[in-house]
C-alpha cells in the first residue's frame, strides 16, 4: 500500500528558512512525479511545486517561485521542499502527493505543519 509520510514542519520567524522532507513506500516511486501541495485551514488545498521523475523538470506556484525548491533522493524515496524567506503567509499545512496511474487519484500523506511566525 502506497504510504507518504512528511517530516521537518515547525514554528519559524519571518524571513527564517525550513526543509520538509516526505519519506515515500509501497510504490516505485522513481516512476511518478511528486508534488507538494499546502492548505489553511477553511481554505482549498494548492499546489506549490512538482518535480519530475528524475528530477529535471520542476514547477513552481507563483508564491513558491525564488523561495523555494523542491528536489527528490530516488535512492532514498524520498521528496524534500526547501523553504527559505517564509512569510506569515506561508504558514499552511504542507502535503506530499503523487497521482495513482489510470485513475489519476492523487495519493497524500497526512501532512506537516508549517507556523510562521514571530
Amino acid at each position: 500500500q502506497e504510504q507518504l509520510v512528511e517530516s521537518g514542519g515547525g514554528l519559524v520567524q519571518p524571513g527564517g528558512s525550513l526543509r520538509l522532507s516526505c519519506a515515500a513506500s509501497g510504490f516505485i516511486f522513481s516512476d511518478y512525479h511528486m508534488s507538494w501541495y499546502r492548505q489553511v485551514p477553511g481554505k482549498q488545498r494548492e499546489l506549490v511545486a512538482v518535480i519530475a521523475q528524475d528530477g529535471g523538470n520542476t514547477h513552481y506556484a507563483d508564491s513558491a517561485k525564488g523561495r523555494f525548491t523542491i528536489s527528490r533522493d530516488n535512492a532514498k524515496n524520498t521528496v524534500y521542499l526547501q523553504m527559505t524567506n517564509l512569510t506569515p503567509e506561508d504558514t499552511a499545512d504542507y502535503y506530499c502527493a503523487f497521482r495513482r496511474p489510470i485513475t489519476q487519484q492523487l495519493v497524500w500523506g497526512q501532512g506537516t505543519r508549517v507556523t510562521v511566525s514571530s
